[in-house]
């Protein structure tokens, strides 16, 4: 698959989180934030756990916690408990803020420099960002600005080191995202009876909206996000956050009767654009060599072939003095008549790297 469908396909897990406010306010019981995260995450995380059948071993039991808990278990009720505290918006604008601080942790944890580009486009989405969502209202809530920052931070760095830890020999993304919705919502659980009791009765809208949330919202948005985050640069995929809430004040408008003034027009134009921006012109990471970094890291290295590139020559005849000539030509120049290059059993050279 082709660079720019991998963008198009990742884009579309923070256009489905766009649609969770729309979908949590009138689907959905009010004031129960946290069952509402523990019922996307856990149940999406075991659906996909059935699919994959695959199960960490070793040191991927503790970083597959240690991603959930980033990513999932402590994002969401950050992000919720921001969403209640703070006014007009605030929560998304500081969200936003998110690619700035992923392209810090890319050059502390990946070893990769901050480009000006990546600096220019993040901090133009925020603004961007800021114009659609940000309205007048009272004072500043100290505790919803702090935990909104801490969710900012927490994904960030669980994207960061998504990137950095990759995904072990014969896994792939679904069975990695699978493990972390699990061990988010395992997380978010206790957390949720404690502080928002017993779940609450569900009517059939409910139950619609929770499908909605678990199935499309979370289960196939994270699996395209992780995907993402394997094929693509850290920074390429964050900065395709802003059009979550882009999607959000779309949906709004469309779907709810809510009014986009000219300012907000002008913002969303200018993070849509930055968005795009951050896309043109950015290297996709090398593919790794085994026992050196796993897919998806940022320690990589291209794969190095032996001369000569192409197969052993296929002998087509045999010139007078009983020499073979050989059919096809090498990558570089052909080898002298009486030679050609062989394994140690003669056959085709064996230290091809597999990566």
């Amino acid at each position: 698959m082709n660079r720019s469908a991998t963008i198009v396909l990742t884009a579309l897990a923070p256009i489905s989180w766009g649609t969770t406010y729309a979908v949590t306010t009138q689907f959905l019981p009010p004031d129960r934030p946290l069952f509402t995260g523990l019922m996307r995450a856990l149940p999406a995380g075991l659906v996909l756990l059935a699919l994959a059948r695959v199960l960490p071993r070793g040191a991927w039991w503790w970083k597959a916690t240690v991603l959930g808990a980033l990513n999932i278990g402590a994002f969401f009720p950050l992000l919720f408990l921001s969403a209640y505290r703070l006014p007009g918006g605030m929560a998304s604008v500081v969200g936003s803020i998110g690619p700035l601080i992923v392209v810090g942790l890319s050059a502390v944890l990946l070893g990769q420099r901050p480009t000006a580009r990546s600096v220019f486009t993040g901090a133009l989405a925020a603004f961007g960002v800021s114009l659609v969502v940000l309205k007048a209202a009272g004072a500043l809530d100290p505790v919803g600005v702090l935990a909104a920052l801490a969710s900012t931070a927490s994904m960030s760095t669980g994207t960061v080191l998504t990137k950095r830890w990759g995904r072990p020999d014969g896994v792939g993304p679904l069975a990695l995202t699978g493990w972390q919705l699990t061990a988010g919502g395992l997380l978010i659980a206790p957390v949720a009876f404690l502080v928002e009791g017993a779940p609450p009765a569900l009517d059939g809208r409910a139950v619609g909206g929770y499908l909605y949330l678990a199935l499309a919202n979370t289960a196939v948005a994270y699996w395209l996000w992780f995907r993402g985050i394997g094929r693509l640069s850290a920074t390429q995929v964050t900065l395709l956050g802003p059009l979550s809430p882009l999607t959000a004040a779309v949906v709004g408008w469309a779907a709810l009767g809510q009014a986009l003034t000219p300012v907000q027009v002008a913002g969303m134009a200018l993070a849509f654009g930055a968005t795009v921006a951050g896309q043109l012109g950015a290297r996709t990471p090398a593919v790794s060599v085994r026992g050196v970094a796993s897919r998806g890291n940022a320690v990589t290295q291209r794969r190095r072939r032996p001369w000569p590139m192409n197969p052993a020559p296929v002998v087509a005849s045999r010139s007078p003095h009983g020499r073979a000539v050989p059919v096809g030509v090498p990558c570089t120049a052909p080898p002298p008549a009486d030679r050609r290059p062989t394994g140690s059993d003669g056959g085709v050279p064996r230290s091809v790297s597999r990566g």
